[in-house]
């Protein structure tokens, strides 16, 4: 199964066309099994055992100094959810339902969601574990499952908890601060109370200022705010203005965009600047950027291998492990020279391409 992942082929029926012939003999003792008996094999699979082989990899990255802290110290832990196998003719008993509304009528769709770990540092991202959207309960309901299970397993890897506008949710960030550890969430309104006395107050205090590249942004950072009813601890409220120009590509104009951003945290200004701040809370992007477009993209991450909460999970950390060694074998398997000469996917596509060389060809003469 690692094969199929790392070479990209994207079924465990395509995998089961390298069978006659192939190497496997000598690989795994044995010929390749099929891929009915794959997909059994992804139900039997324990997800316990792969969430150890995970921490392992995490655990050499890290005596190796392959992961570093950002500016600042910080080692942020990245939470969001994706959903994926949506269909409306497969169904499971474990499968999340919606009903849509379209214009032959109301049908009955049936979908997986899953909530996944992300962890940031200096040299890149690693993928840390998952955890399904059970029927009948919410995306923070299963977060709060992955959060108590990661910080009991890496309990010193991560000090900050970053998130979308969701898990701005009080029972999250009790959890959250419980284990000592702090949040940053996107604010929008529906957090008004927050919301409406943070503005009062931008008024009052001078902007930061600072350029990013083409983006000129400019901060206001408000601190011990205690008007979040649902939430018994004072928080801090950072507000950005980031007005960058962009070119048009059909009448190679160049115009201003301007974008506002609202960050709610637990991080005291002494220990998180504003500027840091802003970027921990613009690093959240890298669980969809590197993260889930990614997998999906490039590694088949929506395809259903096996239908069932079980399986999907089973291969959703196979597919992390693999993700985690194939981006450190760029970053520290690859001279700089030859990172910067080839893309990703033509490595990617190389790797597959070294697999299927090793596959001789044979060709079965059908009876006339």
């Amino acid at each position: 199964m690692l094969t199929m992942l790392w070479t990209r082929l994207g079924s465990f029926n395509a995998l089961e066309q390298t069978r006659p012939g192939g190497p496997w003999q000598k690989w795994i003792g044995g010929p390749l099994p099929s891929a009915d008996a794959l997909g059994d094999a992804a139900e039997a699979l324990s997800l316990g055992d792969l969430r150890d082989r995970l921490f392992d990899q995490y655990t050499i990255l890290k005596r190796n100094k392959a992961i570093r802290p950002l500016p600042r110290g910080f080692l942020p832990l990245i939470l969001d959810a994706h959903e994926s196998g949506a269909s409306f003719l497969r169904q499971a008993p474990d499968a999340l339902q919606r009903t849509l509304h379209t214009a032959k009528g109301d049908r009955l769709q049936f979908y997986f969601r899953h909530v996944a770990a992300m962890l940031r540092h200096a040299g890149g991202e690693l993928l840390l574990d998952v955890e399904a959207i059970r029927p009948g309960e919410d995306e923070i309901a299963a977060a709060e499952r992955l959060f108590e299970r990661v910080v009991g397993r890496y309990p010193r890897a991560f000090d900050v908890v970053g998130g979308d506008a969701l898990y701005l949710h009080p029972d999250f960030c009790r959890l959250v601060r419980r284990h000592h550890k702090h949040f940053i969430a996107v604010l929008k309104n529906e957090n008004r109370n927050l919301i409406t006395d943070a503005r009062s107050l931008f008024g009052l205090v001078e902007p930061h200022r600072w350029n990013d590249g083409e983006t000129d942004i400019q901060a206001w950072d408000i601190s011990k705010l205690t008007t979040w009813p649902q939430y018994d601890q004072a928080v801090r409220v950072v507000r950005t203005l980031e007005t960058s120009r962009v070119r048009r590509q059909r009448t190679r104009a160049l115009d201003t965009r301007e974008v506002e951003w609202m960050w709610a945290t637990s991080l005291p200004d002494w220990k998180a600047p504003c500027e840091v701040l802003v970027r921990l809370g613009h690093g959240r992007w890298a669980i969809e950027n590197q993260g889930f477009n990614e997998i999906v993209n490039s590694w088949h991450a929506d395809h259903i291998y096996r239908n069932g909460l079980h399986a999907i999970a089973v291969l959703y950390l196979l597919l992390f492990f693999a993700y985690n060694l194939f981006h450190t074998f760029l970053t520290r398997g690859l001279k700089p020279e030859l990172r910067w000469s080839y893309t990703m996917a033509y490595l990617a596509e190389k790797v597959r391409a070294d697999f299927l060389n090793a596959i001789p060809l044979r060709v079965r003469l059908r009876p006339p």
